[in-house]
């Protein structure tokens, strides 16, 4: 295969087929070199035809719980009370930009996500 866009599914599996069988390409091989080309050409092709929405800060929020093992009284110090950690994990209330500062900067995670816009509840 000829190294070019991927412009169709077939394109595609020719791709990952060939990328499967240099997988294992030592560093600084031609076929190495290759793979590397070939991994651009695929994300590429998938970035535009398999798009994956980004989350909206609470489902990031309920997987970094999750990943990290964590629960959500350890969001405390970052949200506030365990009642308001409550009300913004079920939606109910926003998430402020303090929270926000407190959450990109004390665990780490992109403001970037935390900032975006996501639909809350009705309170009971």
């Amino acid at each position: 295969m000829e190294l070019r866009p991927l412009r169709s599914k077939r394109d595609h599996a020719a791709a990952l087929k060939q990328a499967e069988a240099l997988w294992d390409a030592r560093e600084g091989t031609p076929e190495a070199d290759r793979l590397a080309v070939l991994v651009m050409l695929i994300e590429n092709y998938e970035r535009e035809h398999f798009p994956i929405p980004d989350p909206d800060p609470i489902q990031f929020l309920e997987h970094v719980i999750e990943a990290r093992g964590i629960a959500r009284k350890d969001l405390e110090p970052y949200i506030g009370s365990r009642a308001r950690v409550a009300e913004v994990m079920n939606r109910v209330r926003p998430l402020t930009l303090e929270m926000i500062r407190r959450l990109s900067s004390g665990l780490k995670l992109p403001a970037e996500v935390l900032v975006r816009d996501y639909r809350l509840r009705k309170a009971a």
